[in-house]
């Protein structure tokens, strides 16, 4: 079994000013998934995200 690398993540929405702090894997495809859909303000288009590992 494979062990695999968390990440911490930060969203910022530049619209509403709003911060999020996640954590998450990256999937076989390449994609980071922390389940993370949209800000409160509706916002899921564009957002400043870092990922830095845990």
């Amino acid at each position: 079994m494979a062990v695999q690398t968390r990440y911490r993540v930060i969203v910022r929405c530049p619209k509403c000013g709003e911060k999020y702090i996640l954590r998450g894997r990256y999937n076989s495809k390449g994609e980071l998934e922390t389940g993370f859909k949209q800000c409160v303000c509706g916002n899921d288009s564009n957002l400043h995200i870092d990922v830095t590992p845990e």
